[in-house]
């Protein structure tokens, strides 16, 4: 199995730049990188061959196309062996309303992000997807009024975060054998 290096500087911010803006074509990218085109397509195709750039997408107001609801679902299933739970994960993010699916620790076990287009949609989804289901065994759902997205990238520039962790964390001092 090849085990690949971390990105370097330079993957980050072409991975920066494209969170920001997916619509920026390689030879802009190459520019605010400071890279010849094709060696900017070649760290993309490197990116996208290692499994760390994923997808470019499109943010849609569904407002405008008459889905004007959103809702969180706290979902609380049956103790289920690792697949099972791997499974109805996989059909719940399959149903068209789900914008996403956490599995997540505490009382709970999923929070399912739905978008919908009214409250009786609202009632549907989690009458069809979820009561109905076997293994659910209580849903709580939460509605949202307000959604803000972050789309930078979460992770600190190279020198600023070796400068942060240099204030938390004491240096080493060098120990002295003897030999």
């Amino acid at each position: 199995m090849s085990t690949f290096p971390l990105p370097d500087r330079t993957d980050i911010a072409i991975l920066r730049f494209l969170m920001n803006d997916a619509r920026l074509s390689n030879k802009e990218v190459a520019a605010k990188v400071g890279l010849a085109p094709s060696s900017c397509h070649e760290r993309l195709k490197t990116l996208r061959e290692r499994n760390i750039l994923l997808g470019s997408h499109a943010e849609v107001d569904l407002r405008a196309l008459g889905v004007a609801l959103e809702a969180l679902l706290f979902v609380q299933l049956a103790k289920l062996k690792t697949e099972e739970v791997d499974k109805f994960v996989l059909e719940t993010s399959s149903v068209v309303e789900v914008r996403s699916v956490f599995l997540v620790s505490g009382h709970f076990d999923l929070v399912v992000h739905v978008a919908i287009s009214d409250m009786e949609h609202l009632k549907s989804v989690i009458s069809n997807q979820f009561n109905r289901h076997v293994h659910v065994l209580r849903v709580e759902t939460c509605m949202i009024f307000n959604r803000r997205t972050q789309h930078a990238m979460p992770l600190r520039e190279a020198s600023q975060h070796r400068s942060h962790r240099s204030t938390q964390l004491p240096k080493k001092r060098a120990v002295s054998g003897a030999s």
